[in-house]
């Protein structure tokens, strides 16, 4: 089918858009087109065999056995629908129309039905029979000639995702959420497959891909797209999940479309049911929600975690709760396919991620272990910067994440990232926050660039050798050390330390408190450079006036704590018989894994500080890939010179106008 042919039957699909003008709001004319397209589609692949299913159907009324298998059988298809209505006879009888739809509806095979139901499509029936539409909207996909003489199984899928983008771009609001800009798909699958692009020629190839957040499937039809341009003979066998049910019904239909399984697309959250337990795949790509919390399944994902362990998909760490995209790359990284003796077999995986998953997280928090565990594996390819306002819901900044367990020799032990950020031309039309598109040019740029990366990197003299970086893994890890430095103090009592002693709980639990504080108001102005002398002062005056001296750890804290004041040239506290660290001058440094952290205690903190030293208890292991920082370019200030040059310009300028005024 050309291209001219497969924009007429989507204009003549969307041409139904007219009919609910007025009806129907922009954003929900999907929820009519999208069904009926799927509906009209499979009742023209099934025509060839309808009569023989309905006979079937017939012979097996009343018997007690699941007639699935045979209706399957008799359809030659992996659904069917066992009613002798059409679309067409359903048309012709308008009075009964909504009726007989439903009826129609309910006569498909489980899969089919449930497709439509996500779609809800009983309620666009009955809301299209009470606008009087529907007999109308009927004729409309009657004439419109889906049969798979006329239009390919693979051209359909062309047809139907050109109605997707369609739907996706009336909402700017909600696009989104199903559906990702084209170009970002295609650049995403060039980098994820074109490194397999020798082994996908063999004949009789099989690739199986999955998307675990496939929203309406147009990632995995962009692998298998790229799969036949370089084989047309591969099979390339697609498999999802997705959550949310409209999303799922148009990636299910996609396939149905296609003939593909749709069995394969899994509904459900990923993260609480496995619609593909056990399963591995070849090729696995993914756009998850940015920065959403996966609050509503914490309970079960903790208890995987908790339970399951290392054996489970999240063994490696938890991330925050308000962003569970690295909860999506876990679940991904446990369902590659082994590497054989050989070196066949494993897994590519490519994900979208904004800047968070990079170095959000401290040391030895969820997300910082499962960097270590992606990263002390070598499982890391590559991180790509991508242009900001990509996408239809953000602007934010985007990279891809691309991830495999078998690297070529000369990529081993090193991760690339490439800055892409400069690929974009600008749109003539904004469609939400969308502003930049990635030109084919650009694409086949960056795909170049990236398969050269190693080289690049290593040649100063490239012109893109600034776009490049390679660094070994262990660059991205840190030990976080905590430097702490003496308490050091003098003594001293005020009205305000005499208050704040007054006030202090191990104080007001004494049984005579007012009269402790009354003795102590005779040294009021007092100071001491020695914390036993300003005690023994503290002691007497309390024996003066015939008090007892109280004990226990918690009244000499408070004690000390209220009347000593920290200064650089104070008594150094200890305890038993080592400084005490003051916490108020406690800091922290992130010093590389390769370095010595004594060495760097000498090279940078002593210098300045030469009491501070290394509380060794208390060092954690780190990992953050800080992107921006290596591409970090310093663009120095205009000269003063240059400053002043403007600012007396503006000045005669503002002067001359101030003089036409007056004159």
């Amino acid at each position: 089918m050309n291209s001219s042919k497969h924009t007429e039957l989507a204009n003549q699909a969307w041409s139904v858009a007219d009919l609910l003008r007025g009806d129907y709001k922009q954003s929900d004319y999907g929820k009519v087109i999208l069904p009926f397209t799927v509906l009209r589609r499979l009742e023209c692949v099934l025509e060839p065999t309808r009569d023989a299913v309905v006979k079937k159907a017939a012979e097996l009324a009343g018997r007690d056995l699941d007639p699935d298998r045979f209706l399957r059988s008799a359809s030659g298809q992996r659904f069917y629908n066992k009613s002798d209505l059409t679309l067409k006879k359903i048309a012709d009888d308008p009075a009964h129309a909504a009726a007989n739809l439903l009826i129609y509806m309910g006569s498909f095979s489980d899969n089919a039905r449930e497709v439509l139901e996500k779609y809800e499509f009983a309620q666009q029936v009955r809301r299209l029979d009470r606008a009087n539409l529907l007999y109308l909207v009927l004729s409309e996909f009657v004439d419109l000639d889906l049969h798979p003489k006329s239009v390919l199984n693979h051209n359909m899928g062309y047809l139907f995702e050109e109605l997707i983008r369609r739907f996706a771009e009336l909402s700017n609001e909600t696009a989104g959420e199903h559906f990702t800009p084209r170009e970002v798909i295609k650049l995403m699958v060039k980098l994820l497959v074109t490194p397999d692009a020798d082994a996908l020629g063999i004949p009789g190839v099989v690739r199986t891909v999955m998307d675990p957040a496939c929203g309406t499937g147009g990632m995995l039809s962009a692998v298998e797209d790229f799969v036949r341009e370089h084989n047309k003979a591969a099979k390339v066998e697609v498999y999802g999940q997705e959550l949310n049910p409209e999303s799922w019904a148009i990636c299910r239909s996609d396939l149905m479309i296609k003939g593909q399984n749709p069995d394969n697309i899994a509904f459900g959250n990923s993260f609480t049911v496995d619609g593909h337990e056990k399963a591995t795949f070849d090729y696995m790509l993914a756009n998850p929600p940015f920065g959403v919390e996966w609050k509503k399944v914490q309970s079960q994902v903790e208890d995987e975690y908790k339970k399951q362990g290392d054996s489970g998909r999240f063994g490696a760490g938890l991330p925050r709760i308000n962003d569970g995209s690295l909860l999506f790359l876990q679940h991904m990284l446990s369902k590659r396919k082994p590497v054989d003796g050989n070196g066949g077999g494993g897994s590519r995986i490519a994900i979208v991620f904004n800047g968070s998953p990079l170095f959000t997280g401290a040391a030895e928090s969820g997300e910082s272990k499962i960097r270590q565990w992606i990263l002390e594996n070598d499982w890391l390819e590559a991180i790509v910067a991508l242009p900001d306002q990509l996408f239809y819901n953000t602007g934010i900044s985007t990279y891809f994440w691309i991830l495999t367990n078998r690297k070529s020799p000369d990529h081993k032990g090193k991760v690339i990232l490439l800055d892409a950020r400069a690929y974009w031309q600008k749109m003539r039309k904004s469609l939400g926050d969308k502003r930049k598109f990635i030109p084919d040019e650009h694409i086949a740029e960056v795909t170049q660039l990236y398969g050269e990366a190693l080289q690049v990197a290593q040649d100063p003299e490239h012109p893109l050798h600034g776009k490049v970086k390679v660094f070994p893994n262990e660059d991205f890890g840190y030990r976080r050390i905590t430097v702490e430095r003496p308490l050091k103090l003098r003594f001293e009592l005020t009205d305000e330390t005499l208050s704040a002693l007054a006030d202090a709980k191990p104080i007001q639990k004494l049984a005579n408190a007012d009269d402790f504080v009354a003795a102590l108001r005779p040294l009021l102005g007092s100071t001491w450079s020695t914390k036993s002398e300003a005690f023994l002062a503290l002691k007497d005056a309390q024996v003066a006036a015939g008090l007892s001296w109280p004990t226990g750890a918690p009244f000499t804290k408070a004690l000390r704590d209220t009347i000593g004041v920290r200064t650089a040239d104070g008594e150094v506290q200890e305890i038993k018989g080592d400084p005490e660290p003051d916490t108020e001058l406690r800091d922290y440094e992130n010093v590389p894994l390769d370095e010595d952290v004594e060495e760097y205690l000498k090279r940078e903190v002593a210098p300045h500080v030469p009491d501070a030293w290394i509380d060794h208890t208390k060092t954690k292991i780190g990992y953050e890939i800080p992107f921006t920082r290596h591409f970090y370019v310093y663009d120095p200030p205009r000269p003063l010179t240059e400053i002043d040059a403007d600012l007396q310009a503006l000045e005669a300028e503002i002067q001359m106008l101030l003089s036409e005024v007056t004159e």
